[in-house]
Formats: structure tokens, sequence, C-alpha cells
């Protein structure tokens, strides 16, 4: 009960919605996105650009705060809750921060991403909390409060190298940036955004 509005009101604060706004209009073709939440992307796409929406979500009470936004929504929108094996072919793989499901793996888009077809294929844009720049303090508190924040923010990781981790499993880093959150703990606050490609 307590989890999905927690979690819809903390991925909704102004300086989250900034970064979307960089990432999600990337996105093209058939897109999934991973761990959709209350659909907040929904109205940020470019209706230009995007066919339509795989929307990955298994939690049913994020799926059912998604309700309004997919009501009001410009794009078609297919919601699944298929394990990550199974998810279908799309052009474009959206990943963002965290969501209550079982998908926290960035492996997750290496998978699905071959199967797609067209020149797209493989392309992978996203916006991360992520481990903090090199600071061995803020490593040290990472690290050690990360457990336990899992279990209260629906298995959001503070300390994952987002972009080592895209790098170890096949993917090119076409654009990175970088840098905390304005009026966030540093512990919280550090983001990652861009556009990734597998071949």
């Amino acid at each position: 009960m307590f989890l999905a509005p927690f979690i819809n009101c903390a991925c909704g604060t102004k300086p989250i919605m900034y970064q979307r706004k960089k990432v999600v209009p990337l996105c093209t073709g058939r897109v999934l996105e991973v761990g959709m939440g209350s659909a907040l992307n929904l109205a940020l796409y470019d209706q230009s650009k995007v066919e339509f929406v795989w929307g990955l979500e298994p939690s049913a009470a994020m799926r059912a705060k998604a309700r309004a936004n997919l009501e009001k929504s410009p794009i078609e929108v297919k919601l699944i809750d298929l394990p990550g094996e199974q998810i279908p072919s799309m052009t474009t793989a959206s990943t963002r921060y965290c969501s209550p499901t079982p998908v926290h793996d960035p492996r997750l888009a290496q998978r699905a991403a071959p199967d797609a077809a067209g020149a797209e294929a493989g392309r992978q844009a996203g916006v991360h909390r992520t481990r903090a720049r090199a600071r061995r303090r803020v490593h040290k508190w990472q690290d050690g409060i990360n457990p336990l924040w899992k279990k209260l923010a629906g298995g959001c990781n503070l300390n994952r190298p987002i972009p080592e981790l895209l790098q170890e499993t096949g993917f090119t880093l076409e654009q990175l940036d970088k840098m905390y959150l304005p009026s966030t703990p540093r512990l919280f606050g550090y983001n990652y955004w861009g556009v990734a490609r597998i071949a």
C-alpha cells in the first residue's frame, strides 16, 4: 500500500522530471519502457517518432496508478508484465531510475534489443540514479545503506556503476552526461543519462 505512492511521489519531483525530459524524447519507433511505473513518461515522448510503447511493469499497484496517464496518452501503450526473456522486439529500450519490478539489471535491455529490426536496433536511452562520483566516503555510505534502501524503495539501487555495466554487456556509450541533482542529498542524487547502442 505504501510503496507505490512513495515511489510515484519520489519519481515525480521537479529535478527528476527535468532529467526525464532530457532523455524520453530521444526514443524512437517501438519503445520498451522498463519499469513504466505510473506512466509519468508518456507525455514526454515525441509523438512523431514513436510508433507505440511497450510498458513493462509487473507491479499491479503501479499499473493501477498508471491508469489515468494511460487513458490520456496520445501514444498507444501495451502493458506487459513478462519476464525479460519474453519481451517482444523493440527499436529503443527506455530505462530510468528504479521501479517496484524484478527488472533491475541493465542486461535486460541487451537481451531484448538485438532482436529489434531497422537502423535503430539495439538503442537504449536512459536516466539512472547511480554510484556517486569518486568520493570514497559517499561510496561507503551508499554501499552500507543499499541493502535496506532496496527493501524500502522497491528494489532501487544506490550504488550501481551504470556505464560500466552497460559496457560489460556489449553496449557502446554514444552520449553520456552526469551530475548531482540540485537540492538532493549526495547519497541519492548522482545521475547518469544518455544513449547507448549495441550492434
